[in-house]
């Protein structure tokens, strides 16, 4: 029996796929040059049914009350554009590449003011409280074992000599569990890699140095606030690909992290 899709997914359904069109707009020259593929109508429909197919396998991890479903909502489409991708033997390195460069064009068609304002909002003091208590909730038995496909997290407080603000540890992660599920573990690090664009374009500067998509224990996301020249702060952290930590290893699929809400949906 097929997967249905959650009504909460099926009622935003409608904004996903308008911003799965955009992206695939976005990077339309980069599939016909970097890619080598020519069939982009047809390209354009194959993801859009994969993305169908991605919509009816998300977890629900709370709906509007869960922090995460706005990150599944957000970069799920890159999983279905990444499978199509693959299926055309793009290399993985590429479909990193061309989805980076198009989500950070997408983040950046969103206006400075209001993506700057957002990048304020997740580093207040009332934002790293509000974490907190969603850290301490995420690792709770019956939070687990309601949304089993949840992301588990702890928030870091810098200690001496460190050189930023505040952290978070992802112990578990929906990508990585989606991504055992569906046999989508190559494709983690161009997921992960989304992370890099979606912070700087808030102005935030991410630091990470290991990934549980990688087979480390945990997610090191290490935040501090970038100087104030937003755009090519992006454009230079998408440039060099951020995926070197996030090669999948030979053991089981472990969990990897993700970025705040990212402007488009």
């Amino acid at each position: 029996m097929a997967e249905s899709i959650h009504p909460f997914y099926e009622s935003h359904r409608g904004a996903m796929e308008a911003a799965l069109r955009q992206r695939l707009d976005l990077a339309d020259a980069m599939l016909r040059e970097r890619a080598h593929l020519s069939d982009i109508d047809a390209l354009r429909h194959e993801v859009m049914e994969e993305f169908a197919i991605v919509l009816a396998q998300m977890p629900y991890v709370g709906g509007a009350a869960g922090r995460m479903s706005d990150f599944f909502m957000r970069l799920m489409s890159f999983m279905a554009i990444g499978r199509v991708l693959r299926r055309r033997g793009v290399p993985v390195p590429v479909i990193g590449d061309i989805e980076r460069e198009s989500y950070a064009a997408q983040c950046l068609a969103v206006p400075e003011a209001q993506r700057l304002a957002s990048g304020r909002q997740f580093m207040s003091p009332e934002n790293r409280l509000m974490l907190r208590e969603q850290a301490a909730g995420s690792a709770t038995e019956e939070h687990r074992q309601a949304y089993p496909g949840d992301f588990v997290y702890d928030v870091v407080e810098p200690g001496p000599g460190d050189d930023f603000e505040f952290g978070i540890d992802y112990r578990a992660c929906g990508f990585c569990k989606f991504a055992a599920r569906h046999s989508d573990e190559e494709l983690l690090p161009t997921i992960c890699g989304l992370d890099f664009v979606a912070y700087a374009a808030r102005g935030i500067r991410l630091q990470r140095t290991q990934t549980l998509a990688g087979g480390a224990s945990h997610c090191n996301f290490r935040f501090s606030r970038l100087p104030s020249k937003t755009g090519s702060d992006v454009i230079s952290i998408h440039a060099t690909p951020p995926c070197s930590d996030l090669s999948p290893s030979s053991s089981s699929p472990q969990p990897s992290p993700q970025a705040p809400p990212a402007p488009p949906a």
